[in-house]
């Protein structure tokens, strides 16, 4: 009887288990890094969007520069987008009053043409502040010139004169009051019309003024004289 013995079945050499790990260790590493390729994908049109936000402020830090630097640039509050705020409201109106009083009233042309109701005339308020920060820029400013003090008396000071008369030159306080009885002498130095106005009308802008302004404070009928009878 002929006894068949089997082959022995070949056994891994040393290195062999180290083989497998290192390629189950390479395919998890390869998968891995597909999974952060296909997530990074999404974000490479970042960069783009990022260089063009880049550029832009470039060019705004270009602009304000330029802006800055010419002669005379000044910022002026305006009246027409001035917060919400009556104290706010109340301190430009004073500063515009006592500027008016001082310098604009000063000119017979000005003087002449501005309404005794010009405070309520927010158009009116905003060509004068703009006026009185032009002055300001162009006799006390860091870039005051007598080049800037010529324009502001050969183009801006006519200038706003003439607007103001157009549209507002013969308004009076009457056509903003519903009942009779008020009054207004004028004194021999320059007198900014309304100054008692300017309390009401600054809490009317600066904190209801898409409400209808504030009536005029009347006086006695008995002081009103014959120019209103």
């Amino acid at each position: 009887m002929v006894r068949v013995t089997r082959p022995p079945e070949p056994q891994p050499g040393p290195g062999a288990g180290a083989e497998f790990a290192s390629a189950a260790a390479l395919a998890g590493l390869a998968r891995e890094v597909d999974g952060l390729r296909r997530s990074v994908e999404p974000l490479s049109a970042v960069s783009g969007r990022v260089d063009d936000l880049a550029r832009l402020m470039g060019q705004l830090v270009d602009a304000v520069a330029a802006l800055t630097a010419r002669p005379g640039a000044v910022a002026a509050p305006s009246w027409l987008m001035l917060p919400a705020d009556e104290q706010i409201a109340g301190r430009v109106l004073d500063e515009l009053t006592v500027w008016m009083a001082a310098v604009y009233l000063r000119y017979s042309d000005a003087a002449g043409s501005l309404p005794e109701c010009w405070c309520w005339h927010p158009d009116v308020v905003e060509e004068l502040l703009w006026l009185m920060h032009a002055w300001c820029a162009a006799y006390h400013g860091t870039q005051a010139s007598v080049a800037l003090a010529g324009d502001w008396h050969d183009r801006s000071r006519p200038g706003v004169v003439r607007r103001i008369r157009a549209v507002a030159g013969m308004c009076s306080r009457e056509n903003h009051m519903t009942r009779d009885g008020w009054d207004h002498t004028p004194s021999g130095a320059p007198e900014v019309p309304a100054v008692d106005a300017v309390g009401p009308i600054a809490a009317w802008w600066g904190t209801r003024r898409d409400d209808p302004a504030p009536e005029p404070a009347a006086v006695p009928a008995s002081t009103t004289g014959d120019r209103y009878r």
